[in-house]
């Protein structure tokens, strides 16, 4: 009899029952034969139970990590990759064979993979809004791409601007508008960052990372001004794909 190898992965979060995560490795790993392997979700209230959670599962081979826990994780682990050093936030746990935790960031990756093939020669700048853990690695993404950002915040903060202060001007020297926020993502549909959505044109690119649901009020609003839209499921494939090859090598 063929002993059956037993893999565990999952995902770190709060509120996360609607999670792509899951869903998508438990396909992949009964389309792919992976018979053993098992996904779940790690859904804790406060970063501090993470020790316990550490504690408990210590046959766990590999974690990813979403909101909000990217950049309070990063304590609780015991070395870094240099990218994900230098963004400073996490998406991808590795567990090694000493037992040691190593953080990634394949969210950077999979965000600039995602968005090259929209990219055209006049698109030189790109606000972000929001400054949670994703913006960081869409801004460590830009960074590779040599496009000029800019954050934008609720709350006055160094190197940001006010969304007070978004107008015609701005939207003529950004192209690019890419929402990093939670806000419009399922259940709350109807919601969406307050912008002058008037301003977009078909030069610029709007750019959300929520990809449930598939088009959001922001993607709608910006297309209805015949902006190019593109939504975070590709992105989200990608880092996945990422953070398995992580996991495995």
């Amino acid at each position: 009899m063929i002993e059956v190898l037993r893999k565990r992965f999952g995902l770190l979060g709060r509120n996360i029952s609607y999670s792509f995560s899951k869903g998508y490795f438990t396909e992949k790993f009964s389309k792919e034969h992976f018979e053993g392997y098992s996904y779940e979700n790690f859904d804790i209230p406060e970063i501090s139970h993470f020790t316990e959670l550490k504690e408990n599962n210590t046959d766990l081979n590999g974690l990813n990590v979403t909101i909000p826990y990217k950049e309070a994780v990063i304590p609780f682990l015991d070395k870094l990759s240099k990218n994900a050093a230098q963004i400073g936030a996490v998406n991808t746990i590795k567990f090694t064979k000493k037992g040691k935790l190593k953080g990634y960031n394949t969210d950077y990756y999979g965000f600039k993979k995602s968005l090259e093939p929209l990219l055209q020669p006049h698109h030189k700048k790109a606000l972000i809004l929001g400054t949670g853990g994703a913006s960081k690695g869409v801004a460590f993404a830009l960074d590779q791409l040599d496009i000029a950002y800019t954050f934008v915040s609720r709350e006055s903060k160094p190197n940001c601007i006010d969304y007070s202060l978004i107008n015609a001007t701005t939207f003529d020297n950004y192209q690019i508008i890419i929402n990093c926020t939670p806000v419009g993502t399922s259940p709350n549909v109807h919601l969406f960052p307050l912008i002058p959505y008037e301003y977009f044109t078909e030069k610029h690119i709007a750019y959300d990372l929520i990809y449930n649901p598939a088009e959001t009020q922001f993607l709608s609003k910006a297309k209805a001004q015949d902006a190019q839209i593109k939504n975070g499921l590709d992105m989200l494939i990608f880092q996945a794909e990422k953070a398995w090859k992580i996991w495995n090598k």
